[in-house]
């Protein structure tokens, strides 16, 4: 199989796969980067990123480029879990673009966090403490 360039196989992928917009490879590409960059000590010689640690990578990318957009973000371009982001690589990993190893899976991907958690509840207001409510003191009508 003769390895396609990244933007001649996203166009490919979209017109096969609609449910997913080109912007949504693009952000994996560049999370991708992200998360190596980051990660360097950790990945060793290899520089493999398993599908754990991209979805993490990605989730921080996320917030960095998008803050509390990133819901609605992602969902415009199809993504609404990580199990999406498995599907992405994997498409690409089809077509020669991204690598494997026999370890991966796209199990790897599935319900690697909530995106409410991931990406809502970091932007939520602090919860005031607890105040004491004193009772009013009846009143006396006379």
């Amino acid at each position: 199989m003769q390895k396609l360039e990244f933007n001649e196989a996203v166009n490919q992928l979209v017109e096969s796969d609609p449910r997913y917009t080109k912007e949504a490879y693009e952000f994996l590409r560049d999370a991708l980067d992200y998360t190596v960059k980051t990660r360097k000590r950790q990945l060793g010689e290899t520089g493999h990123v398993t599908g754990q640690q991209l979805c993490e990578g990605v989730r921080q990318y996320a917030l960095k480029q998008y803050g509390p957009m990133v819901p609605t973000v992602l969902e415009y371009w199809g993504v609404t879990k990580t199990d999406d982001f498995g599907e992405l690589v994997w498409n690409l990993v089809e077509l020669g673009v991204f690598g494997k190893t026999e370890k991966d899976s796209k199990k790897d991907f599935h319900a690697v966090y909530s995106f409410h958690e991931a990406f809502v509840v970091p932007f939520l207001p602090a919860k005031a403490p607890a105040r004491e409510v004193k009772p009013k003191a009846d009143l006396k009508v006379g």
